[in-house]
């Protein structure tokens, strides 16, 4: 492989002076303008691991649920997971190379890797809506072809969508169709069999429709929401705000604001009990919430999420009678509500492990059915294979009509699912379909359980590094004195946990709480942070009391 060729090549996309960039679950995120160069090394590589591994490889140029100016890229691994940890490491070291060492870093991945030069590769392409984009995008493809291979741009796609595409293309279509057009069909099939099979179910009630507000966050997912809702005829009624006509992407809007800010987005009218959702700016993520009738705010957020997915899968499989290993996974974000729930009623076994998608995604795939979200509202549910041979061959030859019947639902749901990554109009389906089926109201969802109250605080030290965490990071390990601090301030509430753990991206210490009542909640999480403050090496003013 000529790799002084594509050195030279380099060139047109030059390296701003001093930047330096970590590769995270998120991949690179910043300022739009500083991303030219990183874009084009992310083709090369992409090119690396396609070869390596002898299959397409994904180059999806997002941000996510940042603001507008920034801009970003993910690469997608063979099954539309994400990039596995090493290539990680890879990735942000040739992000950071100066344009004299890249031949050298592209030549020790090969020789560390083993990668196959001669054998082919093929790079799958997909983008936002953000202005800077399609130039990034491009910047991509000028990579892949400074190596001699091949790549499909497929434009403005959802970062699901991608995900869903690559994996497709690597399973020979098994999976389902390598486009946009064979997703929206795939999905909107099981959707309709699912409405079918609840009206069937609620033919008394007479009730097989719900309506349903997306804030699409001005972004993609509205784009593609738009486009899917011709394929979706029957059973569910759709109103798109904040759609992209105008209005700036995540500006007000989205799940990450509706979330972090505990209330509706701007430009949607909420009519009370009206059921209401929000995308994130790449549609990888999805909360639900509503107004009750005295006009206060609720939300649903991935916990609720994945705690209405789970008792239905459950039910799912008792009616099947199947001895499936099934269980949900948290991150210590989780509201101990939520866990209770599951673990003492629903008698789902929940596992926690560190925060970031990609540590849940790994956990989830241990199990039959592995069913995992993110409080901020990212996941899915992962079927083993074993798993989902059984249940199509259970809907195919079962004699029992109800088993039968049963079974044919879980195949739905399954193909309903993107398995690949959290997917905000896959999860909106499935969450729609499933209080159709349940003639369930969003209020009577929401009330399944009642979040602990709770608090989240940031504590700037000067050194994050200093806090060390084990658990699944509820524990801290270091600084000394800090955990037994910690748990002594605990004992002094009821119904109460907390737990701190180090910034990724920041030199500040994250500190959770929740307890009783949100008085008791807030007064944790401040004498928390002070203990912080004294212990970890906190600068600035100490917190004040909230």
């Amino acid at each position: 492989m000529d790799f002084e060729s594509a050195e030279q090549l380099s060139l047109q996309h030059s390296k701003p002076a001093g930047l330096l960039l970590q590769y995270g679950t998120a991949g690179f995120r910043t300022k739009a303008e500083y991303l030219d160069h990183v874009m084009y090394r992310m083709g090369l590589l992409a090119v690396l691991r396609s070869k390596q591994q002898k299959s397409t490889i994904g180059v999806m140029v997002t941000a996510s649920h940042n603001p507008e100016e920034d801009n970003g890229v993910k690469l997608v691994d063979p099954m539309g997971e994400m990039l596995a940890p090493a290539w990680e490491e890879y990735a942000t070291c040739l992000a950071n190379a100066e344009e004299n060492e890249m031949s050298s870093v592209l030549a020790d991945i090969v020789k560390k890797e083993s990668v196959d030069v001669n054998q082919n590769a093929f790079v799958a392409i997909g983008r936002d809506t953000r202005q800077s984009s399609e130039k990034l995008a491009h910047a991509v493809a000028d990579g892949v072809t400074a190596l001699g291979s091949q790549y499909q741009d497929y434009g403005l796609v959802t970062t699901p969508q991608l995900h869903y595409i690559i994996r497709c293309r690597n399973t020979e279509e098994q999976y389902g169709i390598a486009t946009v057009e064979g997703y929206y069909k795939k999905l909107s099939k099981a959707f309709s069999d699912l409405i079918k099979q609840s009206s069937l179910q609620n033919a008394s009630s007479g009730d097989s429709h719900r309506s349903v507000q997306v804030d699409g966050a001005n972004g993609i997912g509205a784009v593609k929401l738009k486009e899917m809702e011709r394929y979706l005829q029957t059973g569910l009624f759709i109103h798109i705000v904040n759609d992209g006509t105008y209005g700036k992407l995540n500006h007000l809007c989205g799940a990450d604001y509706v979330k972090v800010q505990q209330k509706p987005p701007h430009g949607l009218e909420m009519k009370p009990m009206e059921s209401c959702c929000s995308f994130d700016g790449d549609a990888d993520r999805i909360v639900y919430f509503y107004n009750d009738s005295a006009g206060h705010f609720h939300l649903l957020d991935g916990d609720k999420i994945a705690t209405l997915i789970s008792t239905f899968l459950k039910e799912l499989l008792l009616k099947v009678d199947l001895n499936l290993k099934m269980a949900v996974v948290q991150t210590a974000y989780a509201n101990g509500s939520s866990t209770r729930y599951l673990e003492e009623t629903m008698e789902v076994p929940v596992f926690c492990t560190k925060t970031g998608v990609k540590h849940l995604h790994h956990k989830a795939q241990e199990f039959d059915i592995g069913v995992y979200f993110e409080a901020n509202g990212h996941g899915t549910v992962l079927f083993s294979k074993s798993a989902e041979e059984t249940i199509r061959q259970l809907a195919k030859h079962e004699t029992d009509a109800e088993k039968r019947e049963a079974a044919k639902m879980f195949e739905n749901v399954i193909n309903l699912i993107n398995q690949t990554v959290g997917d905000a109009i896959s999860d909106m389906l499935i969450i729609e379909a499933i209080l159709l089926l349940k003639n369930l109201t969003v209020q009577q969802w929401d009330a399944m359980y009642t979040d602990l109250p709770n608090r989240q605080l940031k504590v700037k030290v000067s050194d994050r590094r200093v806090i060390e965490t084990t658990d699944a990071e509820r524990r801290a390990v270091t600084p000394p004195g800090l955990q037994e601090k910690i748990d002594d301030i605990v004992k002094e509430y009821k119904l109460s946990r907390a737990f701190v753990r180090p910034s990724g991206t920041e030199d500040v210490v994250r500190v959770y709480a929740e307890a009783d009542t949100q008085e008791n909640a807030d007064a944790l999480a401040h004498a928390v942070s002070l203990g912080v403050y004294h212990l970890a090496g906190g600068v600035g003013e100490q917190s004040k009391p909230l």
